[in-house]
């Protein structure tokens, strides 16, 4: 069998999966995900059928799999079993304590489908594997908050919340939840909120009760992505010159505090961020690396962290 014959098989196979795992697959989504053209898709599809698949749709609309049809379990590969360790330790870390239980019973079922030479593999490798993660976790006030707000937007149900703010103050909200996120080391949601009649970002550790209404929402928001994205009226424009021998340290966090533009010059890395969080956040992340940096723009900037300098040492 040749290279060609092989990677057709392999693709129509993926396919396969695809209609497995979604109730709509689009020709052209398949064309991108596999980099072939739609007229290969259509091919791929007709071989698919006349290997007798049962699939429902044409060109143009999508392909499903007749309902109720069955198909045997998929079988993982070598490389694929290693990447559900690996995400195993990761969610052992860093899932919301509300989902952990839910994603170990789902690992259970994956491991129960594995051939013995892949259990195996991963008796002798899991221990092998782990993630070092040394922010403590929130404990949250209720169980299942997670699921609850992800069940309100696959149904698109509204959410009554108790919430206690950043300043200990507890308020009743009434809110329709775009989507989740986590970020510097926090869940939140991402809603907008019937009181403030906008949009609100809630963390989801400060979420005292939460109650799924029967009450409907029918406005569709969109990807949670689109509201991630700061207005360009509430940021500030920083620029910064930051010494070459402590830019390496500040590979990470400089891309949350607003990173969009960094040139090299003979002085030192020019850094200029776009950031919301100018009066307190960015301060204080400034005041870790301040002796090896200089504040071109704002004047504020300077302002806020001679502020905080004081501050610091009148406690010290």
């Amino acid at each position: 069998m040749n290279d060609h014959y092989l990677k057709k098989l392999d693709r129509v196979t993926a396919i396969l999966t695809q209609l497995q795992s979604k109730p709509l697959v689009r020709a052209q989504d398949l064309a991108e995900k596999f980099e072939v053209s739609i007229r290969t898709i259509y091919r791929d599809i007709k071989t698919l059928e006349n290997a007798g698949i049962p699939i429902i749709g044409e060109a143009g609309s999508g392909y499903s799999l007749m309902d109720g049809y069955k198909l045997p379990p998929v079988m993982f590969t070598k490389e694929e079993v290693l990447s559900f360790i690996t995400a195993e330790k990761l969610m052992q870390k860093f899932s919301h304590q509300s989902l952990g239980s839910h994603y170990q019973t789902a690992m259970e079922k994956v491991r129960s489908v594995l051939k013995y030479s892949d259990k195996d593999l991963i008796q002798n490798i899991e221990k092998q594997i782990d993630v070092f993660y040394y922010h403590a976790q929130s404990t949250d006030s209720i169980k299942n908050v997670i699921p609850t707000i992800l069940e309100s937007i696959a149904e698109k149900t509204q959410l009554s919340i108790e919430y206690k703010s950043v300043d200990s103050k507890i308020s009743n909200r009434i809110i329709e939840a775009v989507g989740v996120f986590f970020e510097f080391n926090y869940w939140y949601i991402m809603a907008f909120c019937t009181l403030r009649k906008d949009f609100r970002q809630f963390r989801v550790d400060r979420i005292l009760e939460i109650t799924k209404t029967p009450n409907p929402f029918s406005q569709e928001y969109g990807q949670i992505k689109d509201y991630r994205v700061s207005s360009k009226e509430k940021l500030t424009i920083v620029k910064l010159l930051v010494d070459k021998k402590v830019i390496g340290h500040l590979a990470n966090s400089k891309k949350y505090y607003g990173l969009v533009e960094e040139i090299e010059t003979d002085e030192g890395v020019l850094l200029t961020f776009e950031t919301e969080w100018i009066t307190e956040g960015f301060p204080r992340w400034l005041i870790t690396f301040a002796d090896y940096a200089t504040i071109l723009e704002p004047e504020i900037l300077r302002i806020k962290l001679k502020e905080l300098i004081t501050d610091i040492s009148k406690r010290i």
